[in-house]
């Protein structure tokens, strides 16, 4: 959201920019202002929420606006991953520059066909940034697990392994929290 704000140059965009680049935590009265303006714009009937909230406030305005929208939160997924392979993960992520396609120098590299002087890393993804943002992480962003954990709603999943292995744990959370233990 912040990243297509930033690209489209908005004036959301301009204000997240800095934030975003360093790896610090946007504000939370920004975030929520945008959340809103994202939760409204898709409906409340069936979304996703990736990466946020991301500290405490913004959870607990969540809980709120999706009650007085009568859109309770069903599952909250805690991806876990050791510090050394997240760092490894994120420091190989690459964006075109021009188009802000998304590659991963292992999991989904570059086609050939592409200059690779339009293949950047972007500036959060850099080791020192990621560091930061981990910093960050266990700072502002830890207690919205626990705020969740004690809702009941909270799903714990190894992040660990093929793309296709995570995926799965998660389309199992998904589904059990959708239809009881029975998975789908």
């Amino acid at each position: 959201m912040f990243r297509d704000a930033i690209r489209a140059r908005t004036p959301h965009g301009r204000m997240a920019q800095e934030y975003v680049r360093r790896g610090w935590l946007v504000p939370d009265e920004f975030a929520r202002d945008m959340a809103e303006e994202a939760l409204l714009e898709i409906g409340l009937d069936r979304f996703v929420l990736d990466g946020y909230p991301r500290t405490v406030v913004q959870a607990e305005w969540l809980s709120k606006f999706l009650e007085a929208h009568n859109a309770p939160l069903n599952l909250v997924v805690a991806m876990e991953l050791c510090i050394n392979d997240i760092i490894e993960r994120l420091s190989m992520r690459r964006m075109h520059r021009l188009t802000g396609e998304h590659y991963h120098l292992t999991f989904k590299p570059p086609p050939a066909d592409i200059d690779p002087d339009l293949i950047v890393q972007r500036q959060d993804d850099h080791p020192d940034a990621i560091r930061n943002r981990i910093e960050g992480y266990w700072e502002a962003t830890r207690p919205v697990v626990d705020y969740y954990r004690e809702q009941g709603i909270i799903v714990d999943i190894d992040a660990g392994g093929e793309l296709e292995e995570v995926y799965a744990r998660i389309e199992d959370a998904i589904a059990q929290a959708a239809f009881g233990a029975e998975t789908v």
